[in-house]
């Protein structure tokens, strides 16, 4: 039996479990959770609970509360097993740390930090959990779509040519980011609301656009080497973020890479990815859950010059990413992305450091970056001073372009 520790049991860890729970192959079950907020493991314990009770055996001596309970959590596995990391990605590169320090396989969602100091912390974890043959997971599903791998399949073997510009889009409704309640802190409640926070999720481009920016380099089969771009906050009620970004990436071979993020309301929404190429173009994506790649023999991609069409059903990503872990795992195959998640999340970063300061952004200068949002993120706690505060008028401080420093 394969036992795993849930760390963060939040809707996106509580369904990385159910996930886990539906591979094949052999007996996997929930042995011990960990979250700094108790109502969550609660929650979490419930809702699976109603599909998969035989499978959990949570004790209450294994169910640990607090910004050490990760600890407490990886401790109660052996090796072989697998800690499900699904905290906000601030705490990511420090987790996944501790995880490879005592030996354990790994599957951690995206993001993987909030800033190029965490992302070298976890780039170091990772070079580090490859030499112990560990198996490690990262939650970029999208690379285990069939339907995305045989179309990147097809542009690698050049279908349409060389691969000169890339397209991706997330363009969809507000993240919804509530007054903060008179009786909690800061810390808390940006804790509570992280996909509203630069600090405890990267933000909007990092934390949600990262699939996209990480399909479209494998499409290239390479990261970019420079990043500007522009952006802004029009609403308020996208706490600290940004609610738009554009970004511009440029290959070492010249070749462009657009990035089109915004949340907000009332506007045209779409979550799609394009490439064109010297001899065609590509649909990547045409929406999440049904992506029906196609390609195409000339750049308008109508019907008249659709030249091939993914027609198998597609098979669920969040599921296979698993089954390909756990076969590893019982197989002792290799299977590490660590190192790739976090040059996938360096790329992100790349993109917003350029949009929020105004600045075009080298790869080599945002991997050397010292900007770090919470320095003192191992001595983190309820009492901690957030790193964004308020204004008077209880307005959050957006970044500012040409003044705001992350390079």
């Amino acid at each position: 039996t394969i036992r795993l520790a849930l760390v963060g049991t939040g809707a996106r860890g509580s369904g990385a479990v159910a996930d886990a729970f539906s591979s094949t192959g052999g007996p996997v079950k929930l042995y011990a959770m960990a979250d700094i907020f108790e109502d969550r493991i609660q929650a979490s314990l419930k809702n699976l609970g109603k599909d998969f009770a035989d499978k959990i055996d949570v004790t209450p001596d294994r169910s640990f509360v607090g910004f050490d309970a990760y600890k407490k959590a990886i401790d109660c596995l052996k090796p072989g097993d697998v800690v499900l990391l699904t905290t906000p990605s601030v705490f990511r590169p420090l987790h996944f740390e501790y995880a490879v320090g005592k030996g354990v396989n790994v599957f951690m969602e995206k993001s993987f930090a909030v800033d190029s100091p965490g992302t070298r912390r976890l780039l170091a974890a990772a070079e580090k959990s490859e030499k112990q043959n560990l198996k490690v997971a990262c939650g970029f599903m999208w690379r285990h779509s069939k339907a995305r791998q045989a179309v990147v399949r097809r542009i690698h073997d050049g279908e349409i040519g060389d691969v000169h510009t890339l397209r991706i889009y997330r363009v969809h409704g507000p993240v919804y980011c509530p007054k903060k309640p008179a009786d909690m802190n800061e810390v808390t409640f940006q804790v509570k609301y992280k996909a509203s926070f630069n600090w405890v999720t990267g933000g909007f481009f990092v934390d949600w656009h990262c699939h996209n920016v990480d399909v479209a380099c494998w499409v290239k089969n390479a990261w970019p080497v420079s990043a500007q771009g522009m952006g802004g906050r029009c609403y308020a009620e996208a706490g600290n973020l940004f609610d738009h970004y554009t970004v511009e990436y440029t290959f070492a071979d010249g070749a462009k890479l657009f990035a089109f993020s915004r949340h907000m309301n009332n506007c045209w929404q779409t979550y799609s990815d394009y490439a064109h190429g010297s001899k065609g173009s590509a649909v990547i994506m045409t929406n999440l859950s049904t992506p029906d790649p196609r390609i195409y023999k000339s750049q308008n991609m109508v019907d008249a010059d659709l030249v091939w069409k993914y027609e198998q059903k597609e098979s669920n990503p969040y599921q296979d990413e698993w089954q390909v872990l756990l076969d590893a795992i019982r197989q002792d195959k290799p299977h590490n992305e660590a190192r790739r998640a976090g040059e996938a999340n360096l790329a992100t970063l790349m993109g917003r450091m350029a949009t929020h300061t105004g600045a075009m952004v080298t790869w080599d200068e945002a991997m050397a970056s010292t900007f770090e949002y919470m320095p003192d993120i191992d001595r983190l706690s309820f009492d901690t001073p957030a790193p964004i505060q308020p204004g008077p008028d209880g307005i959050y401080p957006a970044p500012q372009p040409g003044r705001t420093k992350e390079v």
